[in-house]
C-alpha cells in the first residue's frame, strides 16, 4: 500500500451548526485523531517521505450537532447470527438517543433488513426507555435477526417515508455491506439520512477493528467447553477431548481459548493448513507420552480436505463441512487401523456461547460503541461504523471495514504464542 492509499475521511450529510444538549462532559474535537500505526520504523517511512500520517477520526461527543433532536426519527436494524450483546447495543442506542440528546421516536425493524422492505409485513417496534429497559440481561435480539440480502431501493423507500433520518445497523460483514448500499443509494437521491454501523461479528473478522462485541464472551464461555473436554480426556485411557468453536474464516475465538484454556494441545484455525498424515502422527505421539490430548477447532479448519461443497446458505456463503465431525472420523478410523483404543468426545457449543447475554466486560464495551454510535449519527457522519484501536474508540468508513477479512497471520506473533501454548509441531503439512 502506498503512502497515500489509506484515505479514512468520514462522509458527511453536512455542516454542524445545532449546540449539543449535553453538559458536564468532555467533548471531544474533529481534529483528534488515533493513529492508525503504531510502529515507530513506519512513522518514520512515512514522515521521511513528507506523508500525513494516517488517522481515524476519534469517536466521542461534539459540541455542535447537524440534526435537531425535537425532529429526529431514528432505526435500528440487527442483522446475521445470534451474538451475545445485541440487546445490550440496542439498549444503549435507545437510552443514548433519549436522554443525552431528547429524541424520542426510535424504531426497531424486525427480522434484520426484512423489516425494512414492505415483502414480510413486519410491523416496526416503536422503542422507548421502558421497552429496553431489562433487555440487557438476555441474549439475542429482541429485534430478531435474518440472513440475506432485501432490495435496496425498498428499504430507503421505507425510511423515506416513515422520515427516518438516521439508520443504525449492528451487525457483521454482510450487514455492513447492506449499509453500505444503502448509504450509496441514499447519496444517489440527495436525502439527508445518515447510516451508522456497530461491527457485530462474533469471529471477530471486521478489518481495521481490533474488536467486535460478543467475542470477549465468546471466548469466555469456550472455557466450560474446553474445561470439559480436558476432563474427559484425562479421565480415561488415550482419552481425546475436541471442541470446535465458531470461526469461519478467521481463527480468533479458537486462538483465543487456546490461550485461555491452557490444557489445549492441538489448535486448528481456518488460516493455517495442515494435512491429516502429519496432523494424526503427532496426536498418536502426545497419547504415546502423555495419555490424553485436548483439541480446539475452529469451523472454517480443514476444509481443503473435506469434499468440495457447492451450497449456500443466505449470506451467500459457502456451507461448510463439520470439521469437528470430519476430524473425529479420521482419528478414529486412523486408530483403528493401528489396533489403539482411543476414547473420544465431541463437543459443540457453538448455539449455547452465541445465544447467551454479554458477560460484564462486553456490556461496558457494548455501551460505549452504542454511545459513540449516537454521537456520531448526531454529527451527520454516515456511511461509517464505530470501531475501536489502540484503547481508543474510533469512525471507520464501512468501505475499509469490509475490505477483506480480518485473519490470524500464520507467521506473526499471536500465532506463534498459540503454538508456544499447544506445543503442537509449528508445520503440520
Amino acid at each position: 500500500m502506498e503512502f497515500n492509499d489509506l484515505d479514512l475521511t468520514i462522509s458527511r450529510l453536512g455542516e454542524c451548526r445545532i449546540p449539543s444538549p449535553m453538559t458536564g462532559i468532555q467533548f471531544v474535537s474533529d481534529s483528534d485523531n488515533v493513529l492508525y500505526h503504531s510502529d515507530q520504523r513506519k512513522i518514520k517511512e512515512f514522515l521521511g517521505a513528507g506523508e500525513d500520517l494516517p488517522c481515524f477520526e476519534m469517536a466521542g461527543p461534539r459540541e455542535k450537532i447537524y440534526f435537531d433532536p425535537s425532529k429526529l426519527k431514528c432505526g435500528i436494524v440487527t442483522c446475521g447470527g445470534l451474538w451475545p450483546g445485541g440487546n445490550d447495543v440496542i439498549r444503549t442506542i435507545v437510552l443514548g438517543l433519549f436522554y443525552h440528546y431528547g429524541v424520542e421516536t426510535v424504531f426497531g425493524f424486525r427480522y434484520g433488513y426484512e423489516g425494512l422492505t414492505y415483502r414480510h409485513g413486519h410491523v416496526p417496534l416503536e422503542l422507548k426507555p421502558d421497552i429496553v429497559g431489562d433487555i440487557h440481561k438476555k441474549g439475542g435480539t429482541i429485534l430478531g435477526s435474518s440472513r440475506g440480502p432485501q432490495d435496496i431501493s425498498e428499504m430507503v423507500d421505507t425510511l423515506e417515508r416513515m422520515n427516518v433520518r438516521v439508520l443504525f445497523t449492528i451487525g457483521g460483514d454482510g450487514t455492513l455491506r447492506g449499509a453500505q448500499a444503502i448509504a450509496e443509494e441514499i447519496a444517489q437521491r440527495n436525502l439527508k439520512i445518515g447510516v451508522v454501523g456497530i461491527p457485530k461479528t462474533i469471529d471477530n473478522d471486521i478489518s481495521f477493528v481490533e474488536q467486535s462485541f460478543g467475542f470477549e464472551t465468546a471466548v469466555s464461555a469456550s472455557r466450560t467447553a474446553v474445561y470439559s473436554a480436558h476432563t474427559e480426556a484425562i479421565g480415561a485411557r488415550n482419552g481425546v477431548g475436541l471442541v470446535k468453536l465458531m470461526g469461519r474464516d478467521s481463527g480468533f475465538i479458537a486462538a483465543y481459548a487456546t490461550l485461555a484454556n491452557n490444557d489445549v494441545n492441538f489448535c486448528m484455525v481456518p488460516e493455517v493448513r495442515f494435512t491429516l498424515e502429519v496432523f494424526l502422527d503427532a496426536l498418536k505421539d502426545r497419547l504415546e507420552r502423555r495419555g490424553h490430548a485436548v483439541i480446539v477447532a475452529g469451523e472454517g479448519a480443514g476444509q481443503d480436505l473435506m469434499e468440495k461443497r457447492q451450497e449456500r446458505d443466505a449470506s451467500g456463503n459457502i456451507r461448510f463441512g463439520d470439521i469437528g465431525i470430519f476430524i473425529t472420523d479420521q482419528i478414529k478410523n486412523y486408530f483403528n487401523e493401528a489396533g489403539i483404543e482411543v476414547n473420544l468426545k465431541y463437543i459443540d457449543p457453538s448455539y449455547t456461547i452465541r445465544s447467551m447475554p454479554a458477560n460484564p466486560k462486553d456490556s461496558a464495551f457494548c455501551l460505549l460503541l452504542g454511545h459513540n454510535a449516537v454521537h456520531a449519527a448526531m454529527t451527520g457522519r454516515t456511511n461509517m461504523l464505530v470501531g475501536n484501536w489502540k484503547g481508543a474508540f474510533t469512525h471507520v468508513p464501512i468501505e475499509h471495514a469490509v475490505s477483506k477479512r480480518k485473519q490470524i497471520n500464520p507467521v506473526g506473533r499471536f500465532w506463534s504464542n498459540v503454538l508456544s501454548c499447544t506445543g503442537q509441531p509449528r508445520e503440520m503439512l
